[in-house]
């Protein structure tokens, strides 16, 4: 679990839920029903029209996995690669198959390295993986999507929300001192609607976007691993090309452990 965006998320509910205090609200004042009720329906049953089943399923664990600590393995994987070079440019392609038996090894880096051994051409493993490569993006985007119209249709709940209670306070005029809180009710909604687009939905789909990007720069790095160590590259060529998709930060503990 990644107790930052935890943290964060509690942080910022609660610096709203402060904020109204104190401006002189109640917490009570805050806990509406109906207001939830149309807001958080509205957005999910517009979400479900929104996308296929097979996307919406996947709702949960795609959420789950905003709120887990990623391990970024790019130095990780950088020596791994750096290894394998050397291994076969000593022993050959072929001693490799038994450091593909591992269940340990990435599917992505076995998919491709098993190619590398099987003398499948250079062009071949690079198209094969790419391909790989978009499908994961492809469905990875399609994850965050879900929390972007999330996002999008939350304000408009509250919007629709607080129209609906506004009519009712329109409807009965009858008696002016209660025309306040039914007022002030009636916009609750909408601070619902804003509230979880902007402190829920698109911060969990911003922080999709971010694993996605990272997780897709390590793979094009896996890519072009293969490759160099299927062209017989030098492990020291191939560790400096690698350390191009490393960032600076990355750059400097990646030297220090050398």
């Amino acid at each position: 679990m990644d107790i930052i965006i935890i943290i964060s998320l509690l942080f910022a509910f609660a610096s709203v839920i402060l904020g109204f205090i104190l401006e002189g609200g109640t917490v009570t004042a805050l806990l509406q029903l109906t207001a939830a009720i149309i807001v958080f329906g509205g957005t999910i049953g517009a979400v479900g029209i929104s996308f296929p089943g097979d996307v919406l399923k996947k709702f949960p664990k795609v959420a789950s996995i905003a709120f887990k600590k990623r391990e970024n393995k790019i130095q990780e994987n950088i020596n791994y690669f750096k290894y394998v070079s050397t291994k076969t440019r000593k022993e050959g392609l072929l001693t490799l198959e038994a450091e593909l038996s591992t269940s340990q090894i990435d599917p992505f880096i076995k998919k491709g390295l098993q190619m590398v051994v099987d003398g499948t051409e250079q062009s071949i493993v690079e198209s094969i993986l790419e391909t790989k490569l978009e499908q994961i993006s492809e469905r990875h985007e399609a994850g965050i999507e879900l929390f972007t119209a999330a996002g999008g249709y939350a304000p408009t709940m509250g919007i629709i929300g607080t129209v609906m209670g506004l009519v009712q306070v329109v409807g009965n005029l009858s008696n002016p001192t209660e025309l306040g809180p039914k007022i002030a009710s009636a916009f609750m909604a909408t601070l619902y609607g804003i509230a979880t687009a902007n402190i829920l939905w698109l911060p969990i789909a911003n922080k999709l976007k971010m694993l996605n990007r990272q997780e897709i720069n390590e793979k094009q790095m896996i890519i072009e691993a293969i490759l160099l160590i299927q062209q017989g590259s030098n492990p020291n060529t191939l560790v400096s090309k690698l350390e191009g998709f490393l960032t600076e930060d990355q750059a400097k503990v990646f030297e220090k452990d050398q």
